[in-house]
């Protein structure tokens, strides 16, 4: 058995920090589609000196900040070098900003400066950022005092926010997920360097069902957690026969690389959440008929037994349903990728997933196969597979 590694401290993953060719787009997106408040932007020394521009955006206890370039060689201008617009960094919240850098440091992890302090209003902030097997995804650290009065040292946060009002209800980021093409070395940095553990996997291929097919293909998963936090990230790789063809391997080609490919939002109330979403004009994977068809033999074979909601609002709705135990379930849909949104393949690969749990803790695993096989007909039905 794998000794415990001694905690990081971290307490949850307090903010995604997004990286876009086209600011305004994303305005409107949060804004007007998901119902988000626009929270603050960056001041315009900073834009001057990054060569950079941000706004934040929340939504409960949600954030999310985007960049977009205003000149050559800041941070954003050079994610997007390389890749298609996406997310360049995680920030977590930590209690102890000291001990989180001496052991990463101690356990191999790369660290991209020295924690850096700043002060406001009484307050303070600590910070530093490490390099991940994530792509050029990095992660960030934040120890806060609660009189500092910033998300983000460099945001200036409006005195009254503008846009949305969080009527879908969004209460913050149930789990990140993400593609490479070998996960392994991802997996051995997260248990070595972050002292995650293994929490859940499967696998599948469409052999499973049609082994005698000429195409097809699969994935492996595996989710590692860190138990202090419940901090959850699900990470997936191709699995052979027919390699080339799996959407994580096509992920890969899009994204020019290995890197996050969704966030997961939780949100109180999903069957509403998901009939204003679609009312807001918001497109999510499509889901057969014949899961639904299928889904009431599924319900009672799985343990679960019975629902409170009406399976034919789930079918209308195309929200899956997955779980283990009686009574404990969890309740899933997953929006187009942002290139499919925006119909701009530079607007890459990137989705959000709308989550409700009903005390199931798991994955879905049983739903992993339906979201696979949908984004593979959206790459077929655009011509990327």
């Amino acid at each position: 058995m794998t000794q415990q590694l001694e905690s990081l401290g971290i307490e949850k993953i307090e903010s995604i920090h997004y990286y876009v060719h086209d600011l305004e787009r994303s305005r409107r997106f949060y804004t007007e589609k998901l119902d988000f408040q626009e929270i603050g932007a960056s001041d315009p020394e900073f834009n001057e000196r990054a060569q950079q521009r941000s706004i934040l955006f929340g939504a409960g206890p949600t954030r999310i900040l985007i960049s977009e370039p205003v000149g050559e060689g800041g941070r954003a201008w050079r994610w997007l070098r390389r890749h298609p617009d996406g997310v360049g960094a995680l920030t977590f919240r930590v209690t102890d900003i000291e001990k989180t850098f001496r052991l990463l440091e101690e356990r191999g992890g790369t660290p991209m400066q020295d924690i850096e302090t700043f002060e406001e209003n009484g307050g303070k902030l600590r910070t530093f950022s490490i390099t991940t097997p994530f792509g050029s995804s990095t992660f960030r650290f934040v120890q806060r005092d609660a009189a500092y009065p910033r998300l983000v040292p460099n945001v200036i946060e409006y005195d009254e926010p503008k846009g949305g009002t969080n009527r879908f209800g969004f209460t913050g980021i149930d789990h990140i997920t993400s593609n490479f093409e070998t996960m392994k070395p991802a997996l051995l940095w997260m248990q070595h360097v972050l002292g995650f553990e293994e929490y859940w996997g499967i696998e599948f291929h469409t052999n499973d069902v049609a082994p005698d097919s000429k195409e097809g293909s699969g994935l492996k998963s595996k989710v590692m957690w860190d138990p202090k936090s419940g901090v959850k990230f699900a990470n997936n790789e191709p699995k052979r026969p027919f390699f080339k063809s799996s959407q994580i391997y096509v992920f890969a080609e899009d994204q020019h690389g290995d890197g996050i490919q969704h966030a997961a939002l939780a949100v109180k109330d999903i069957i509403p959440a998901v009939r204003g979403l679609r009312e807001k004009g918001v497109e999510f994977f499509p889901t057969p008929g014949t899961y639904y068809d299928m889904l009431p033999e599924r319900i009672e074979s799985s343990g679960i037994k019975a629902i409170d909601e009406d399976l034919a609002i789930l079918r209308e709705l195309e929200i899956l349903i997955d779980g283990q135990e009686e009574k404990k379930y969890l309740l899933q849909i997953f929006l187009q990728d942002s290139a499919a949104t925006h119909s701009e393949s530079e607007a890459g690969p990137f989705f959000f997933e709308i989550i409700q749990r009903k005390g199931d803790k798991g994955f879905g695993g049983g739903n992993f196969r339906a979201l696979f096989e949908s984004i593979e007909r959206q790459q077929k039905a655009a011509g990327r597979i």
